[in-house]
């Protein structure tokens, strides 16, 4: 998944967080991935926060699709 926007020739940082759904709380496997300018900047801390706090896992979000 990708954090930010990320240019067509902008060099790419490849990062580990841990995902889990907010609703059953699984661990979810995969990495992500940003631009290497808008890594560790104050806008990419508060993307991922928020991110992180919204997640739901693939069947979390097909029953809040069909609810």
């Amino acid at each position: 998944m990708n954090i930010g926007k990320i240019s067509k020739n902008e060099k790419t940082i490849k990062f580990e967080a841990e995902i889990h759904c907010v609703q059953c709380g699984k661990k979810v496997p995969g990495g992500l991935k940003t631009s290497e300018k808008y890594y560790h900047t104050k806008e990419f801390k508060i993307e991922l926060d928020n991110f992180l706090k919204k997640y739901l896992c693939g069947i979390c979000r097909d029953k809040k699709r069909r609810d």
